[in-house]
């Protein structure tokens, strides 16, 4: 999988910026503010259709324009392929494939592949179980494309079961509404959290041979998924009745509170090394130990499953990382991973790894050869 092509007009600081890339790694060099992670952030979107960084559409398009847009040519096994995301501050987005508009942005999914890793993925440790929730759904999101369906139904079925208990503060409850919402609420997160369940026994395993490989034997990590709802075994049937039988169980607390207690929107993810919760566990560098290793294991991951490999997007994390980590990451890299790197000074690489690379340099959205 190689990135040939990137065009970008409109899109954040960018007013027009064409970049071709022309070696298996580009590092992209600049001061802060300039755009190096905003160029990130359109591969980003090309392969979730989701940016880490907001959720509104309006804040991707530069100021005083109503529309930027994201022009991609990729190269993979079976052919080219073009990419285009037209983004709008007001409306609904288009995605096109091959210059045809796309009916369903579901279709878009899966065909860049790319792994990011940024300082903010330091959150995966130290965040909230939302952010633990966010960072598997995104992985899920290129590995199994239907599944941006599936959490989009659930979400859906979501609020509309929060707008009905809210409004049993002014009026009785339908049992017979509550139990049509219960149902689609219990179908739709069983598939939600099945798919989590099987992702993470695929990634744990990996992720704790890197961890293990980078802390020199010293750590061990384990990834858990931890349900809200509890089921002897991971089967459409058990998860059903689990679901049903811990509804019944907050029925009166839901209610009283009007908002829904139980399902995958409520999981949680958790991350120990040598049993103690990583979160609470060590200094900033064995944190970063543990993202390093989730991030190797997605690359692992996702090229096993896909059969090519996914392209790398390092946005200026080799300056947080010791020289040991840094060495982990960069023998890993060597070009089997196309790879996007964004950083402030040179110096974190060495003469080998400059002169294999293509050096950009950004300047107030804008790129030439450095």
């Amino acid at each position: 999988m190689y990135l040939n092509r990137l065009h970008l007009r409109h899109f954040r600081n960018y007013r027009e910026q064409e970049i071709i890339f022309s070696a298996p790694k580009t590092i992209l060099l600049g001061d802060n503010a300039q755009g190096k992670s905003n160029l990130l952030e359109a591969v980003e979107l090309l392969s979730t259709l989701k940016s880490h960084r907001v959720s509104r559409d309006r804040d991707l398009v530069l100021t005083g324009e109503t529309d930027s847009k994201i022009t991609a040519q990729l190269t993979r096994k079976h052919g080219s392929i073009d990419l285009a995301l037209l983004l709008r501050d007001k409306g609904r987005r288009t995605a096109t494939v091959n210059r045809e508009n796309l009916k369903r942005q579901l279709d878009f999914l899966g065909i860049l592949n790319a792994v990011e890793f940024s300082s903010l993925d330091l959150d995966l440790v130290r965040g909230n179980p939302e952010t633990r929730r966010h960072w598997i759904d995104s992985l899920l999101f290129q590995i199994e494309p239907v599944y941006a369906h599936i959490l989009h139904e659930y979400q859906r079925v979501l609020k509309q079961r929060n707008s009905l208990l809210k409004q049993a503060e002014h009026r009785t409850l339908d049992p017979a509404e509550l139990e049509s919402w219960n149902h689609q609420l219990i179908l739709t997160g069983t598939k939600v959290i099945r798919r989590r369940v099987r992702i993470i026994d695929r990634l744990a395993p990996i992720a704790r041979t890197w961890h293990t490989k980078i802390s020199k034997n010293t750590e061990e990590l384990t990834i858990t998924y931890t349900p809200n709802i509890t089921a002897i075994e991971n089967t459409p049937e058990s998860i059903y009745q689990a679901f049903v039988d811990r509804l019944h169980l907050r029925r009166i607390a839901e209610q009283s509170l009007g908002n829904t207690l139980v399902g995958p929107h409520r999981d949680e993810i958790e991350l120990t090394i040598n049993t103690t919760p990583a979160k609470a566990y060590g200094s900033q560098g064995q944190q970063r130990t543990l993202v390093l290793a989730i991030k190797l294991a997605e690359l692992e991951l996702i090229e096993q499953i896909v059969g090519e490999p996914p392209l790398l997007l390092l946005d200026d994390v080799l300056a947080e990382l010791d020289l040991t980590r840094q060495n982990q990451l960069l023998s890993v890299i060597e070009d089997r991973f196309q790879t996007l790197i964004t950083t402030t000074h040179l110096g974190a690489f060495d003469a080998k790894w400059l002169d294999s690379s293509q050096i950009l340099q950004v300047r107030s959205g804008k790129i030439v050869p450095a």
